[in-house]
């Protein structure tokens, strides 16, 4: 069974010596698919490129909290419209993040957030959810929104909020960080988190999982994240693969598709 890679930016400057080579090598290193999600306006237009060029790759669009300052109506306008694509499979990256000081406004990346949100409702499609240092308002956000559905990416909340989003029909996505030493929470989360919830996802090149911490992340790395995911669940990794890629063809509606 192939590897399903939930989120990783291959748009990003920093595969540009290498980003044919590498998305190129990716099927036969046994990744199926990979969703590569926007961050403003120019990147998703990147990632929906990147979805257009190859098969096994997907796009979702988005306004990141960290990249949304200044944006106006014509952004909107923009994500909706690459909305229409046929291999734009979600809203994303969006959300809050009050982790860098110089990031736009709190309420502003709430208005923004809110804004996307309401888009997904009336798109019907998931959303990529980044939330960094913001847990309370993320949820109380998104709960605001009963309709909508998608994943927290890269989920560092409390198991509290995992079960509250658990509930109510989320994915949680786990990345490299889960195999670093202070991963304290993770397991915790794990340990609730259904098997039908969770993708695993890399967000390359950030948060390279170890033994390779340090390195640019890519999809071949994704085997990590999902041997440490095994154990905690007392599955074999082969299982764990098999399960989170069809979590993910569920979340993004590619079952029958893809």
């Amino acid at each position: 069974m192939p590897i399903f890679d939930t989120h990783a930016h291959y748009d990003s400057g920093g595969f540009n010596a290498d980003r044919d080579a590498v998305l190129s090598a990716l099927p036969a290193a046994g990744v199926g698919l990979v969703v590569d999600p926007g961050c403003d306006v120019e990147s998703s237009r990147a990632a929906v490129s990147l979805a257009e060029k190859y098969a096994h790759v997907y796009a979702a669009v988005g306004l990141h909290p960290e990249d949304c300052g200044g944006c106006i109506d014509a952004d909107f306008d923009a994500i909706r419209e690459l909305c229409r694509h046929e291999k734009v499979v979600a809203i994303g990256e969006i959300g809050l993040d009050y982790y860098w000081a110089e990031n736009p406004p709190k309420e502003f990346q709430q208005a923004v957030f809110r804004r996307q949100l309401e888009m997904a409702v009336e798109l019907d499609l998931p959303v990529i959810v980044h939330d960094r240092e913001a847990h309370g308002d993320s949820l109380a956000i998104v709960l605001e929104y009963p309709k909508v559905r998608g994943v927290f990416h890269c989920f560092s909340g409390s198991p509290e909020m995992a079960a509250e989003l658990l509930k109510r029909g989320w994915y949680l996505g786990f990345d490299g960080p889960i195999t670093y030493k202070n991963a304290r929470r993770a397991p915790e989360v794990a340990a609730i988190t259904p098997l039908e919830r969770m993708v695993v996802e890399t967000d390359a090149p950030y948060l390279t999982p170890v033994p390779f911490r340090g390195k640019r992340n890519d999809s071949r790395y994704l085997p990590y994240v999902i041997e440490k995911l095994a154990v905690w669940k007392g599955i074999s990794p082969e299982e764990m693969t098999d399960i989170t890629w069809k979590n993910g063809l569920r979340l993004f509606g590619l079952e029958g598709k893809a």
